[in-house]
């Protein structure tokens, strides 16, 4: 441990009483009907973070009947794309304005640094103001090429009531890239955030609120899965689910909305993998494996938690990406230096340790780390950076997600090969290839089976760039434009002009 970075107990000051968080039901804050509530301790400080109502069956169930009427009512439904974009770009700027409040609540549930959590808050921003931008382009198709006596036009119309779920890792970042899109196609929604990272999706009702979204609009429901989740994807009230979380959770709410034959979009698990060729510029692509592995504790769908390195350059690479983890700042979430946080619960981090020992068990070489990490003056989770090498293509560090701070290293020999160790999984979330040589990126990058490739970079992302997955990855995209068409039915309507219709049933 003395050969890695750690940063201590930064002595930070911690908020004296926990943040309270209530459902927004038809433009009102409320608590459970139950009267429970539940609470958040910081997996890096151990304090009472939040204390949240616990909702139930019945909650959701008048959520969704504030939203249904809210649609219905075409109170937002069917106003003007330029007083949706309006309501959007407020929303930017107040997140922005409450940017380092939305950042701390953040760290103190999920462990993450505070300079992640601040740039996620900002980059959300900038989520909202495109889809704002998408809410003042949005059009359908007309046809006038049909006959001298016909007119066709295809409009697109909001789907109705969405359900969104969102995930522990990124509940700030992902809420901004499914609940702007949903209103600026002009849904009315139901949000349940993870019950482990629920405060900033209240905060961002909080903030709509001031913004002058209309009650109703957006409802939010706190607590659990099975009775908030569940009735979410299940209402027939409800049109469209659309879930960020693990492959078998999607698997699940894809089965509970099918009998409603409700749209459902998935961003599930990824287990994805950067290649690097032997004429890669290693400095770059090691650094780049290193941030791929680390960033948010790898507690990331779209972590590299699986390079594919050819054998010629993969002591090369490892030596380098074991060097750089070792400079990679661990340990206290309120520190700036801090780089890496904690991990979200202490069952987690007992299953990322058991991938480890499992593959060792199997002929794998613990390169570096490989053990809980201990950080001077905090008793919270903390994971140490872990390379494991000599990893083989049938053992579970290689195929499942670890979704912790641990990088598997596999070998190739030629282009063929990388690209069946490439698409031998069940996911397809992303993936990435590192060549100085533009034919071989794309000739990976066509054959890669991912939603995103990445050549020469890794986890660059933009609003305009739509993202999402294959196979077991997930169906839907978000972002871009494509974001929006999600949340969009389309319309055809098939208009006569004058009196030239010729009659079918045939007179006298």
């Amino acid at each position: 441990m003395t050969q890695m970075t750690v940063i201590a107990a930064s002595g930070a000051a911690l908020p004296q009483e926990p943040f309270l968080g209530r459902h927004l039901i038809g433009g009102e804050w409320r608590e459970s009907l139950s009267g429970k509530a539940f609470d958040r301790h910081s997996p890096a400080h151990g304090v009472l973070a939040s204390r949240s109502a616990l909702g139930g069956r019945e909650d959701a169930e008048a959520a969704i009947r504030a939203a249904r009427a809210s649609f219905d009512s075409g109170i937002w439904s069917r106003t003007s794309s330029k007083t949706r974009a309006t309501v959007l770009l407020k929303a930017a700027d107040l997140i922005e304005a409450n940017s380092e409040r939305i950042a701390l609540i953040e760290t103190l549930e999920s462990g993450k640094p505070i300079t992640q959590a601040r740039g996620e808050a900002s980059g959300a921003a900038d989520l909202w103001r495109y889809a704002a931008s998408l809410a003042r382009t949005m059009h359908g198709d007309s046809h006038n090429t049909l006959g001298p006596d016909m007119l066709g036009v295809v409009v697109k119309e909001p789907i109705g009531v969405v359900s969104i779920i969102t995930p522990w890792n990124f509940p700030f970042w992902i809420l901004g890239q499914k609940l702007p899109f949903a209103l600026a196609a002009g849904c009315s929604c139901v949000v349940k955030p993870s019950e482990m990272t629920p405060s900033s999706t209240v905060i961002m009702g909080e903030l709509l609120i001031e913004a002058g979204l209309p009650a109703g609009v957006v409802n939010i429901v706190l607590g659990y899965g099975p009775d908030v989740g569940g009735t979410m994807t299940t209402d027939a009230e409800v049109d469209m689910v659309t879930f960020t979380g693990s492959t078998a959770v999607g698997k699940a709410i894809s089965a509970a909305a099918s009998a409603t034959l409700k749209k459902v979009a998935l961003e599930l698990g990824g287990k994805n993998p950067q290649v690097i060729f032997p004429d890669a510029d290693m400095e770059s692509a090691a650094d780049a494996v290193t941030f791929g592995v680390y960033f948010n504790a790898g507690e990331c769908c779209n972590s590299g938690s699986r390079i594919i390195v050819h054998e010629d350059v993969a002591d090369d690479l490892i030596t380098r990406v074991v060097a750089l983890s070792r400079k990679v700042a661990f340990g206290d979430p309120l520190d700036p230096a801090t780089q890496v946080g904690a991990i979200i619960t202490p069952q987690h981090l007992g299953k990322i340790d058991t991938y480890v020992r499992d593959a060792e068990k199997a002929g794998a070489e613990v390169a570096l780390g490989g053990a809980r990490l201990s950080v001077p003056g905090l008793s919270g989770d903390f994971y140490q950076p872990t390379v494991v090498r000599g990893v083989t293509p049938g053992m579970a560090i290689a195929r499942e997600e670890v979704f912790g701070p641990v990088l598997s290293v596999l070998t190739f020999r030629t282009i063929e090969e990388a690209l069946a160790l490439t698409n031998d999984a069940a996911y397809g979330l992303s993936a990435g290839v590192w060549s100085e040589n533009v034919n071989t990126c794309l000739e990976f990058s066509r054959r890669a089976q991912a939603g995103t490739v990445w050549t020469n970079t890794w986890m660059d992302g933009f609003p305009e760039l739509t993202f999402g997955g294959m196979k077991q990855s997930g169906q839907g995209r978000e972002n871009g434009r494509y974001g929006l068409d999600e949340f969009l039915e389309v319309k055809t309507l098939v208009m006569r002009i004058g009196k030239t219709r010729t009659p079918w049933v045939r007179q006298g």
